[in-house]
């Protein structure tokens, strides 16, 4: 009848149900395409639509089918108790049929209908994989964000003890070890704070997976790094072109529209119906039984130029607005690949520049900090600089990822693996120390 993905028709089998064990490995890290595929197995609002796509099915028997005939029974009621006459009743069966090309239109213009239905199914399973896959990604960044987090109160323990011993030896201010502890203050209010981000986004993941909000979730995975290369930018147009269900969705409906049209056109066309009656008050034996046909007159033109009009300018609609959706995919795949392109460059220049250079700040403000050639502030302002880049570091990769699956989306693609796991060079890399400035 028509064309759906495999997925779809599998879900189609598959309505959601209460899983009596664990959704998730606790123990291994939430990888994005598994939630994405659970969220696409359990979500109810896509469970709404399947519904809403197998009704839309149903009525296509229906459109096809003839009207129920009528049967009727009449009884001359004077007659029952009668002697001077006999019984009068009469039996009466009519079948109506409409003009002939009326029921193959109706058909068309219901599977049509029902293919648009599923072809919207299709599009609510591409979007909600992008919500899944989206929020996969900013779980991973405050994962990420939290572990940066412990990292910068671990340095600025071993900075506040260097600060502590020199101050002991009379070489600086009570003040510098103090600033350290600031530092540090402000560090466990931002731990915090991404908890409290982390449950936000896990009680989130958990509705669209219609579970409990407080349900245990593994940890995500890393953030991805940028593949090497992407396909050209006219390659993912025809993907699009061709692969966006919300496209196909709009001609469905210029197809509908089109039967209704000619349906409308047909409405000027009279219907017939055939009858037979037998009817026990003819004197006659051979008058009792009669067959016929009927016909209906469809004199009144106005009203069927108008539901003809109608009709067309409802079918001229569905063409503007498949050519305006058309536009639509066209410019969100560019605007996805321009951004995912922009990003690359951003991470790249984190990975190149910004990342080594914030990082060979502070050992060198360090080392000038121990010898007595600068203040422990300076320590402080390259640690927070350093800091900031790599959250800004894990942000940009975060953003590179949820590009990616806006891409996926917008080429008509379920968000799958972003990719490889990224790189990211931890604080090991930076200055630990020990009481007394020397180097581990």
């Amino acid at each position: 009848m028509f064309e759906v993905s495999i997925l779809a028709l599998g879900l189609a089998a598959a309505p959601v149900q209460e899983q009596s064990a664990p959704l998730f490995d606790q123990s291994a890290p939430l990888a994005r395409e598994e939630l994405v595929s659970a969220v696409l197995a359990r979500n109810p609002t896509l469970e709404a639509m399947r519904q809403a796509w197998l009704a839309a099915e149903q009525r296509v028997p229906q459109a096809t089918s003839l009207e129920d005939p009528i049967a009727s029974y009449s009884l001359a009621p004077l007659s029952v108790a009668s002697d001077r006459v006999g019984l009068g009743q009469e039996v009466r069966v009519s079948q109506r049929f409409p003009y002939p090309g009326t029921l193959r239109l109706r058909g068309e213009a219901a599977r049509a209908e029902a293919e648009a239905a599923a072809l919207g199914f299709e599009a609510e399973r591409l979007r909600l994989a992008l919500v899944a896959a989206q929020l996969h990604d900013d779980y991973a960044l405050v994962d990420r964000a939290l572990a940066i987090n412990e990292e910068h109160i671990r340095l600025l323990e071993d900075f506040q003890g260097v600060a502590t011993a020199r101050y002991a030896a009379g070489l600086v201010p009570q003040q510098d070890p103090l600033q350290a502890e600031v530092e540090a203050t402000h560090l466990l209010h931002r731990r915090i704070v991404l908890r409290t981000d982390q449950d936000v986004l896990r009680a989130q993941m958990n509705a669209l997976l219609h579970r409990a909000p407080e349900a245990a979730l593994p940890p995500a995975g890393d953030l991805p790094v940028p593949e090497d290369t992407l396909p050209e930018i006219a390659q993912l147009e025809s993907q699009a072109l061709s692969g966006r269900p919300e496209l196909r969705q709009r001609e469905a409906t210029v197809r509908a529209r089109e039967a209704e049209a000619g349906l409308k056109r047909l409405a000027g066309r009279p219907s017939f119906e055939a009858m037979a009656s037998y009817n026990s008050m003819w004197m006659d034996t051979g008058h009792r039984w009669m067959v016929g046909v009927g016909v209906n007159l469809p004199i009144w033109r106005k009203r069927v130029r108008a539901g003809v009009a109608e009709a067309e300018a409802r079918l001229a609609q569905a063409r503007s607005e498949r050519v305006a959706a058309e536009d639509e995919v066209r410019s969100e795949v560019r605007q996805a690949y321009d951004r995912l392109q922009e990003l690359r460059h951003v991470v790249e220049l984190y990975q190149s520049r910004l990342l080594p250079a914030t990082r060979d700040q502070v050992r060198a403000s360090l080392a000038a900090f121990t010898t007595g050639q600068t203040s422990f502030l300076s320590v402080i302002e390259a640690e927070r600089k350093q800091r900031t880049v790599e959250l800004n570091y894990v942000e940009a990769l975060r953003d590179y990822s949820r590009a990616r699956a806006e891409l996926d989306r917008a080429v008509g693609r379920v968000p799958g693996p972003p990719g490889a796991p990224a790189v990211i060079a931890e604080l090991a890399d930076a200055p630990n120390v020990k009481q007394g400035g020397e180097s581990r």
